[in-house]
């Protein structure tokens, strides 16, 4: 792949494992066996066999008339929301559980923020039996409660990061913290294309099917595999690394990245990563990052909790330097406006987190036949608490 990683762990001049040497083990453990783990017959057949029995995959490609007529070409919605447990999170969470125990991982940690990727770990932890504890910032907690229930009913142990922000960025140091800790029996399930190599790489090729159908899809419905723009909402970004991964190769199909501006990019309530970042090292792996000059990382603000986040994947990074995909920005109002239009449009709820790519459209032009495919990374239960505040119902 033109735009895959090298040897290194590096995508261009971002990636690679920055991380202490208590980690080394760990991560030296990974990159030597996930590529014979993935290839292996068994693995896949056990993988594909979870996707389309317990995830209910293939999920549909729905062409959304009504939102076709409103903006001049065919629109086409990657239903993700339609997963069991409501989002692409589950995707990446089945793979990685799938590897945790050919490791012989006795325990799992996972970080979340708006809770999707912890319910999704908890969940694949409850199908295996396996020990799982998730760390979420106290603040995503609040905001997110039922997702803190489900979690707890499905067994894990869900630990507040009291720190910083407390939110995903600092639930991600507790669950470093953690593995750092305990390195020989526990798997760190990170829930994005976030963090030191391999995990960008393994965590975009577990997503990798949300593109790989789209493709199948968009073909039987108009003939044509390549859509001329296929858009998702991004934080670490692992369901637009998803939903861009099959169509990277093919330079006719415009990228596009919606990440969150919170209360507008110049308010110092931000997650416009691209926007205000520059290049550094988060969570283990050099990529664009909201920094200070003395580079401290600058606290993110969405109202989303899952782009809340001060940084992008190192491929989304690479992908932005080298203009392959374009990275852009809709506001905290602007993603509401866009979700509850949704709602009203397509009977269809959607995460705030991809109300973001919705929103996009309204500053987009398009040719009548242009097919335009959306990822609906997420569904809205999580968020109507956010929802019914917003609009007083």
């Amino acid at each position: 792949m033109k735009y895959g990683v090298n040897e290194q762990g590096y995508y261009g001049d971002f990636g690679g494992a920055y991380i202490p040497e208590m980690l080394y083990p760990n991560i030296e453990e990974l990159r030597q066996q996930y590529l014979n783990i993935l290839h292996d017959p068994g693995f896949k057949a056990e993988f594909d066999q979870l996707l389309k029995d317990y995830v209910g995959r293939p999920s549909p490609l729905y062409h959304a008339k009504r939102y076709s007529e409103k903006y001049g070409a065919n629109i086409f919605f990657k239903r993700e929301d339609l997963n069991h447990t409501g989002s692409h999170k589950i995707n990446n969470a089945i793979g990685q559980i799938l590897l945790a125990i050919r490791l012989g991982k006795k325990r799992i940690i996972a970080e979340t923020g708006a809770g999707q990727h912890g319910v999704a770990t908890a969940t694949v932890c409850a199908l295996k039996g396996i020990e799982c504890v998730v760390y979420m910032g106290e603040v995503d907690m609040e905001r997110q409660a039922p997702n803190v229930a489900r979690m707890k009913m499905l067994g894990a142990k869900v630990v507040p990061a009291t720190s910083g922000s407390k939110t995903l960025k600092d639930a991600t140091n507790e669950a470093m913290r953690d593995w750092i800790n305990n390195p020989v029996d526990t798997h760190y399930i990170i829930g994005s294309v976030v963090g030191p190599y391999p995990y960008p790489e393994m965590v975009a090729q577990f997503q990798s099917i949300i593109s790989l159908e789209a493709k199948k899809q968009l073909k039987e419905q108009t003939g044509n595999e390549l859509p001329d723009y296929v858009m998702a909402c991004v934080g670490g970004g692992s369901n637009a690394m998803g939903m861009f991964y099959h169509f990277l190769d093919d330079e006719s199909v415009k990228l596009m990245a919606v990440e969150a501006a919170g209360q507008g990019v110049d308010s110092g309530h931000s997650a416009a990563t691209t926007f205000l970042g520059k290049e550094g090292v988060l969570h283990g792996s050099r990529t664009i990052l909201m920094q200070t000059d003395d580079g401290q990382v600058v606290e993110p603000y969405s109202i989303s909790a899952g782009l809340d986040y001060p940084g992008i994947g190192p491929q989304h990074a690479h992908l932005y330097k080298i203009k392959r995909a374009h990275y852009v920005n809709a506001t905290d109002d602007e993603a509401l406006k866009a979700g509850l239009l949704c709602c009203q449009l397509e009977g269809i709820i959607p995460a705030i987190e991809t109300a973001h790519a919705l929103a996009y459209l309204e500053k987009m032009q398009f040719k009548k036949d242009d097919n335009v495919v959306i990822c609906i990374s997420g569904r809205g239960d999580k968020d109507l608490n956010t929802y019914i505040k917003y609009f007083n119902f």
